[in-house]
């Protein structure tokens, strides 16, 4: 593939699927010392806005709702049914600073209350931190290419306010236009395809 359709280093996923953790709770991304690629998908008139301009916050892109960001691509592909659902056709790669994803990391409040998570003894505590906080974690089922539910844990992360802002702009360094890519592998979306590519990802660790 030329650059154009193969926008980020691409590797095949049976040989990235054997390295990547099997369950468990990872951030699976392409990164390296100072940037990392997340994905959203969205409507034309907001991702080509953002192609053309490097940046997200466009007349048509809300700075008022939370706006979901997913590093792993294969998740992104489950979400927009490879870039075919209505209202998520143009799917973006965004590399962020690195810094700035490992802060929104930190920062993140868990979407629901779970009594055993460290840092909120009660369903208040954590209420009071989801009002404070602008970015919610989510650690949902990861997915196979064909959308099969797996037992690892795939991270999507909600901005909103000043760092929903910062995202949209400051801390955008790259905006990558994935659809291309996208519709050469949609036709390969199975799960022991030899063929298939996706972009290189491995585990990112952020330490405390």
């Amino acid at each position: 593939m030329n650059d154009a359709v193969t926008p980020l280093p691409t590797e095949r996923h049976i040989a990235q699927r054997a390295r990547w953790p099997k369950s468990g709770q990872h951030i699976l991304a392409h990164h390296d010392a100072h940037s990392i690629v997340v994905y959203q998908a969205y409507r034309p008139e907001i991702g080509e806005y953002a192609i053309r301009h490097g940046r997200l916050d466009g007349p048509a892109f809300s700075l008022s709702r939370m706006s979901w960001i997913k590093p792993n691509f294969l998740w992104m592909m489950y979400r927009s049914g490879w870039g075919t659902k209505e209202g998520q056709e143009v799917t973006l790669g965004l590399r962020l600073r690195r810094a700035f994803f490992e802060r929104v990391v930190r920062e993140a409040v868990p979407s629901t209350f779970n009594a055993s998570q460290a840092g909120y003894p009660s369903r208040e505590a954590w209420q009071e931190a989801v009002g404070r906080s602008e970015v919610r974690l989510q650690w949902d089922p990861d997915h196979s290419p064909r959308g099969g539910k797996l037992e690892r844990r795939a991270i999507q992360l909600g901005l909103r306010g000043r760092t929903l802002a910062a995202f949209a702009h400051e801390e955008l360094l790259e905006v990558i236009d994935m659809r291309a890519f996208v519709d050469t592998q949609r036709p390969l979306a199975q799960d022991d395809d030899p063929a298939l590519q996706l972009p290189v990802e491995h585990v990112l660790d952020i330490g405390t």
